[in-house]
């Protein structure tokens, strides 16, 4: 049901209809209200959020002593989160519904027992991590 919108998802660019079907069935979809919190900055991660309707604000707080700062905003097919799948470290910033917003949220521990069963998609996952990495490293090597 939610294949599509994960699809979408470059963690997931190289996964087989089949496997993303997998994937798909721990998905759920959340509706959230304008000003309402996705999740909040320090959060335990527990999933990846894929935007299907509406606008979020990223927000950061970096000093206790000054406000949150914007560092962006998602709409319809931009995700968040995706880190939160595979490393347990606390959320880097908090996202914010600006408007109506629908989500579908894939839930870590579902997702983690996709992945104890089909291991091979471990090495799928590797694979497009290891090319963001070296992206990224690309762009810091050009500063």
């Amino acid at each position: 049901m939610y294949e599509d919108a994960l699809r979408k998802v470059s963690l997931f660019s190289g996964l087989s209809d089949k496997e993303l079907r997998e994937i798909a069935m721990s998905a759920q979809e959340r509706h959230y209200s304008a000003g309402t919190a996705l999740f909040h900055q320090g959060d335990t991660g527990t999933g990846l959020y894929i935007i299907t309707a509406g606008r979020v604000r990223i927000v950061q707080a970096t000093d206790p002593d000054r406000a949150e700062e914007v560092i962006g905003t998602a709409g319809p097919g931009e995700v968040l989160g995706e880190m939160a799948l595979l490393d347990d470290l606390p959320r880097s910033a908090s996202v914010i519904a600006e408007e109506e917003t629908t989500a579908v949220i894939l839930p870590i521990w579902d997702f983690r027992i996709v992945l104890r069963k089909q291991p091979e998609l471990a090495l799928k996952l590797l694979s497009v991590l290891s090319r963001r990495l070296r992206k990224a490293e690309g762009r810091l090597a050009e500063h």
